[in-house]
């Protein structure tokens, strides 16, 4: 999950940009090399003040939550079952991973195609500031792959570990 978390999630190329890698999506926001940022509105690319503190107390969180899991050996009661607090932490970190994972696409899809662009493949765009017509190249990355498994994969770990343990039946 640490990881992932550090791994770009998505790339857009602008074809009139020398190099690649113009636009870099991450969990925390989207970083822009300097032709980019200074030729566009920043709030066509940008997010919200408050979603890079968010995503990171989220993190800090996820993690304080999955080292919490090694040494709690509480358990609580949900009708005639006793849940450990150990697994419940663990599926609910790699739910909200997984959750995280597809907000990431719905959001940059849905900014995207508010400038009737395309978040993956290609697309071309006309720049409302300088009426130019924009080329660009975008494809999600490993670190969204590896992001998208590590969600799944604490999610079955939660699972196996409270099906195979039956710490629920103590």
């Amino acid at each position: 999950m640490v990881y992932s978390w550090f791994q770009p999630w998505w790339i857009g190329d602008i074809a009139t940009i020398r190099g690649t890698d113009d636009l870099v999506l991450h969990p925390w926001g989207i970083d822009a090399v300097g032709p980019v940022r200074m030729a566009s509105d920043p709030a066509l690319y940008e997010m919200p003040g408050f979603f890079e503190p968010f995503v990171w107390t989220y993190f800090g969180v996820a993690m304080l939550a999955l080292l919490a899991s090694l040494f709690v050996k509480m358990k609580f009661k949900v009708g005639p079952v006793r849940l450990p607090l150990a697994t419940t932490l663990i599926l609910l970190v790699g739910m909200s991973y997984l959750i995280t994972v597809g907000l990431a696409y719905f959001i940059g899809d849905m900014r995207a195609s508010g400038l009737d662009m395309n978040f993956i493949g290609r697309s071309d765009y006309t720049d409302p500031t300088s009426h130019r017509k924009v080329r660009m190249d975008s494809a999600l990355q490993d670190g969204y792959w590896y992001a998208l498994y590590a969600g799944v994969a604490l999610f079955s770990l939660g699972i196996i570990r409270f099906l195979f343990l039956r710490e629920w039946r103590k």
